[in-house]
């Protein structure tokens, strides 16, 4: 799916109007295309499926690894900062903080790539859930490994700046693939 540029540019020129506002004044007569360039860039990860991000960020290296899968060998990469953006109401999610960890299973990712992974599937239409998922099933298919962790806490300006109102709100989520959860000694060392 294409970002349909010249059709944000009209819906946004429609919603200036919609607001009351002059889409031809000044200040807002290049609004609809600032708009269009921004959308195309926080919204990039909707261009592509789980699938295909977990073939452009597929780096693994497998020489010389003797990790073991009963020696419980773990790779965290945490604080990965994104931003992201509510489907309920198109508002941000921010100071965005996610954690991935998996158990290898005969190769490891390239550290830069999950941070990658993270960020290209926060750049979708998002619920924080969703993005938990999204992000283990992408780590799933490239490390081959079932055991995987994501960890998300994010402030949501849905909450924050509008409705409820409450400015220090945080969600945390987690979602835990195979042996995390169930075995204890692995879910204690995401802490």
């Amino acid at each position: 799916m294409a970002i349909d540029i010249e059709a944000i540019k009209e819906h946004i020129k429609g919603i200036l109007v919609a607001l009351g506002d002059n889409p031809e004044r000044e200040g807002l007569k290049d609004t609809p295309s600032r708009v269009a360039r921004m959308f195309e860039e926080v919204f990039e990860g909707m261009n592509y499926s789980n699938h295909e991000i977990a073939m452009m960020f597929d780096k693994t290296f497998e020489e010389d690894l003797e990790m073991e899968q009963s020696t419980q060998d773990l790779i965290i990469v945490s604080d990965i900062d994104v931003f992201s953006y509510c489907e309920h109401h198109l508002a941000l999610m921010y100071d965005m903080k996610i954690t991935v960890a998996y158990v290898p299973n005969g190769k490891v990712i390239g550290l830069s790539k999950i941070a990658r992974i993270a960020d290209m599937v926060s750049k979708r239409l998002q619920l924080q859930e969703r993005i938990g998922t999204d992000i283990a099933e992408i780590i799933q298919e490239v490390t081959k490994s079932q055991d995987v962790a994501v960890l998300i806490d994010a402030c949501h300006s849905c909450m924050s700046y509008r409705g409820i109102k409450k400015t220090s709100a945080k969600t945390h989520t987690s979602t835990l693939r195979g042996r995390f959860q169930t075995d204890a000694t692995l879910q204690m060392r995401l802490k």
